[in-house]
């Protein structure tokens, strides 16, 4: 029987969106069925054998569509069923280390809030910026649309850590 696994994600400008979209093909190209939904989209967990939760970092907190999932459904990960999770974080080049340093600080510190839920992996990657899809308040704010377009998406680094997930989300041999 094919092992089927939840690629839920939270985004604002699409970014999260792209890195879910990756991770779910990389696992369809191991035979896993996947489905790829925006995690205040998903209702129930029934039916899937394990899933992975994509979150961008903002202002020092997970987006809330993420908190709200892993709040929504903390039992479900308590009774058993194998968590993944990405953060997307640090957008400042020159400030790369320092900021994924933050990040995984911030991923803690939420998970923090939700005692009973053990992700088996947490992977913190770059984010994306782009000063033009600014939106009310940050457009509102000079020194953020004179900060440089970057994206600091390391892709061999998402897939290389796709590709681990059948073993790490515990789903069989069948699928490494």
């Amino acid at each position: 029987m094919e092992k089927k696994v939840l690629i839920s994600y939270a985004t604002t400008h699409g970014s999260t969106r792209e890195v879910a979209e990756r991770i779910a093909a990389v696992l369809q190209a191991k035979h896993l069925e996947t489905e790829l939904a925006e995690a205040k989209k998903i209702h129930s967990l029934n039916g899937y054998d394990a899933a992975v939760l994509g979150v961008p970092l903002y202002m020092f907190k997970m987006h809330g569509d993420g908190r709200r999932f892993l709040s929504r459904f903390r039992l479900k990960f308590k009774d058993g069923l194998p968590l993944a999770i990405f953060a997307g974080g640090p957008m400042e080049p020159d400030k790369v280390e320092e900021h994924m340093k933050g990040s995984r600080e911030q991923v803690q510190n939420e998970l923090e809030n939700f005692p009973e839920i053990q992700p088996k992996s947490v992977l913190i990657i770059g984010g994306r910026f782009d000063p033009g899809a600014l939106k009310f308040p940050w457009n509102m704010i000079p020194a953020m649309k004179q900060l440089p377009a970057a994206d600091l998406r390391d892709w061999g680094e998402i897939t290389t850590w796709a590709q681990s997930l059948p073993d790490t989300l515990e789903l069989g041999p069948a699928y490494r």
